[in-house]
């Protein structure tokens, strides 16, 4: 897709600040991970853009001010389980319902069920 030589000048990195900048960076990062046997260059300009976007998004995604209890919520609703579905993954019904109501703590092995249920990393559920 792009050529080599002006790649950077048609690319015109920059740091990002906006959601439009951002959404442009991933689609020609998607493009240049398509491509097999990048060259120098190309790798290059990937690892930038790979980290002016990652800066962008740390700035602007606080995924990290989430909490382990707001992040099993999210989950559910956006992927639908209910409470009962939990029940026997995490512990009893009681548990559960503590869990899910933010009275009681996910111990690391819940977490670890919750990983495996959900498909995602288990510490996204452990408080730091």
């Amino acid at each position: 897709m792009f050529k080599d030589g002006l790649l950077l000048a048609n690319i015109q990195a920059q740091v990002i600040s906006t959601e439009e900048e951002n959404d442009r960076a991933l689609g020609i990062v998607e493009s240049l991970l398509a491509e097999k046997n990048l060259s120098l260059e190309k790798e290059q300009i990937l690892r930038l853009l790979v980290s002016l976007i990652e800066k962008f998004e740390d700035e602007h995604y606080q995924l990290a001010a989430s909490t382990p209890h707001s992040i099993l919520l999210h989950l559910m609703e956006e992927r639908g389980p209910r409470q009962t579905d939990l029940v026997g993954l995490i512990g009893s019904r009681g548990v559960v319902s503590e869990v899910i109501n933010g009275k009681r703590t996910i111990s690391k092995s819940q977490a670890k069920s919750l990983g495996e249920f959900f498909h995602v990393d288990p510490s996204l559920f452990i408080d730091f």
